[in-house]
């Protein structure tokens, strides 16, 4: 089944922003009815310093076992240039392309990035999981908006993120006694669930497997495309 164009990627950043307004409109946190997850999939990009060009995969897990069952990945030139609050439009052209040599669906999509706690509410898991149609949580490594109040130490801890009188995520302990990960709905999602399949699908690690088994994908590929590059250039 082919996916419907959710829209173009040839957006000045003046026009991202109006394009994110307008797609928060379309976001729905809360759960599909019925939802079972039996596959969960981690999406990242990596990109190399002064290169125009990002590797991009996802690698799906079995959600009981953790255990890799397919991944995909692609390396896509960029498009779109470095601008905080519009990340989701510089790195989904390459993730769309990964998406679409993925054999194995996902019930459910972990980015390495923001879902809500956003300044439009629109992060890259929001806009992923418009994208891709798949319920979306984004596990991001540091805040970009809000604050939150005292978490307590021992794994499973949380602290609502507040950002202009909003909740718009949790700081959630997932190893004790380790920084927290900071946990976002992103489309077809709710907060106590994202961070429920979060704390679920991590193990002896701060971030959920599907980020590191993605994280892991990508950064092979774009060596790998590094040394093609090397190898033209001597030859």
């Amino acid at each position: 089944m082919e996916r419907e164009t959710l829209h173009g990627w040839n957006l000045t950043p003046t026009e991202a922003v109006a394009l994110q307004r307008e797609l928060r409109e379309r976001v729905v946190l809360r759960v599909p009815e019925g939802w079972k997850v039996e596959r969960v999939a981690g999406a990242d990009i990596s990109m190399s310093r002064g290169e125009p060009w990002a590797s991009g995969g996802f690698v799906v897990l079995d959600a009981q076992t953790r255990a890799p069952v397919a991944q995909a990945s692609a390396v896509t030139r960029l498009s779109f240039p470095y601008v905080p609050g519009l990340l989701s439009f510089r790195e989904l052209p390459v993730l769309e392309e990964a998406w679409a040599r993925l054999e194995v669906r996902p019930d459910l999509l972990i980015f390495d990035g923001q879902g809500t706690a956003h300044p439009r509410r629109l992060g890259l898991a929001c806009h992923g999981g418009l994208l891709f149609g798949v319920p979306s949580i984004g596990c991001a490594k540091s805040l970009l908006v809000g604050k939150h109040g005292p978490l307590g130490e021992e794994r499973g801890a949380v602290a609502d993120i507040l950002h202009q009188g909003e909740v718009v995520g949790r700081a959630v302990r997932t190893r004790s006694k380790v920084a927290p990960v900071y946990v976002s709905p992103g489309h077809l999602m709710d907060l106590p669930t994202a961070v429920e399949w979060v704390l679920r699908m991590t193990s002896r690690y701060r971030e959920p497997e599907t980020t590191r088994h993605a994280h892991r994908l990508v950064n092979e590929v774009r060596r790998a495309a590094l040394a093609d590059k090397a190898r033209t250039w001597d030859e």
